[in-house]
């Protein structure tokens, strides 16, 4: 999937970003955080899919406009993903992944044992982490800002943070 590791465009400079998505990245990262440090498969796969489903509700806060599609509020209830695709449809691989896996975060919630191997709860702790900051990259969230942000991301990518650099000083 190439389009994975493209850069979705930014949210123009003079735009700031509003409350909620900054509210909304914060909670992400932080489900992040907790996903990382989960011991328990199913749990780290949940707190990964929620950190996911954060950030995109992040997109939806910062871009969304109710006045576009109407018809969307008349029906049943419509997924973060499905509205993630109208709002940006450069994201439709990544909104295509974590709404396949709603139902094993279900499963794993719910505490069914064997629902999620410690391989997919990995894959996703990691692809939680790449959409974070592309999602951080598109409202414009300088890596300093993102870093930051309460969570442990920091070790798995330390080149946006100084938690690495942090502990290299403080063990000599």
């Amino acid at each position: 999937m190439t389009a994975l590791l493209e850069m979705p465009r930014p949210m123009p400079a003079s735009r700031a970003v509003p409350a909620a998505a900054l509210k909304l990245a914060v909670a992400a990262r932080r489900a992040l955080g907790e996903a990382e440090q989960a011991r328990d498969p199913g749990e780290r796969y949940a707190e990964a899919h929620l950190a996911a489903l954060r950030a995109a509700a992040a997109i939806l806060a910062a871009e969304a406009r109710p006045d576009v599609d109407r018809s969307v509020r008349r029906g049943r209830p419509t997924s973060v993903w499905t509205l993630l695709l109208r709002v940006a449809p450069e994201l439709t691989e990544w909104a295509t992944f974590f709404a396949a896996g709603a139902d094993k975060r279900v499963a794993a919630q719910a505490g069914m044992r064997g629902a999620v191997t410690v391989r997919e709860a990995d894959d996703l702790v990691r692809d939680a982490g790449l959409f974070l900051e592309l999602v951080g990259g598109r409202l414009g969230l300088p890596a300093a800002r993102q870093a930051a942000l309460p969570l442990g991301i920091a070790r798995v990518y330390p080149a946006h943070g100084e938690t690495r650099r942090r502990s290299t000083t403080a063990s000599r």
